[in-house]
């Protein structure tokens, strides 16, 4: 598939109160095993943050990094300024804080992406509170729809989605959605334990 991924890695952490992109988890900091995902079901990885130089230390050279012209306006607002640089006809769009997340479920949504009519514009999970915006693919063409709407001065991300034809992903381990934004979360995942996070089996 025609795939490029957008890691967003632009947020305070002030819940975690640490930078949450540079915990580690299986021995390397979550930002670098997110991007060991990414690069796997992508043709380019780009990485949207307000401080380039202190993750250029940790990342591999072919990583686009991108900085935030707006830092802590949030995520709609990254993602739209990444969208500019993607040629791509589909996103993926990712947090860094998603210690669980593993290749073979993801390997498994993009299996699916074929099957996506050309009317629909995003193909994400659904939780409780309604889209996960952060986990999933988005058409580059809905770059015209966001901009009009971030021009009303709305900054929600499941507003806009509401606005738009959007496929539920059916996943498989509810568990790989696992946010991590407190130091509690990042004790409850047993982070000293592997996580099988590139497991193909």
């Amino acid at each position: 598939m025609d795939i490029e991924t957008l890691i967003l890695a632009g947020g305070k952490s002030s819940r975690m109160g640490q930078d949450k992109a540079l915990l580690r988890i299986n021995n390397k900091p979550l930002l670098l095993d997110t991007y060991s995902i990414a690069k796997e079901i992508s043709n380019r990885v780009y990485i949207i943050t307000y401080n380039i130089e202190k993750y250029k230390e940790i990342l591999p050279s072919d990583v686009i990094l991108i900085s935030d012209s707006q830092p802590f306006q949030g995520a709609l607002m990254a993602f739209a300024q990444g969208l500019k640089y993607v040629k791509s006809e589909w996103v993926f769009l990712l947090a860094c804080d998603l210690p669980c997340l593993t290749l073979k479920e993801v390997k498994l949504w993009v299996s699916q992406l074929s099957q996506i009519p050309s009317e629909v514009m995003a193909f994400l999970p659904q939780n409780e509170k309604g889209w996960d915006c952060l986990c999933g693919f988005y058409r580059s063409s809905c770059y015209s729809s966001l901009n009009i709407y971030l021009q009303t001065n709305n900054r929600s991300f499941q507003r806009w989605l509401n606005q738009e034809k959007v496929r539920p992903i059916q996943v498989k381990n509810k568990q790989v959605l696992f946010n991590c934004n407190t130091v509690q979360d990042y004790q409850s995942i047993g982070f000293s334990e592997k996580l099988g996070r590139n497991e193909e089996n």
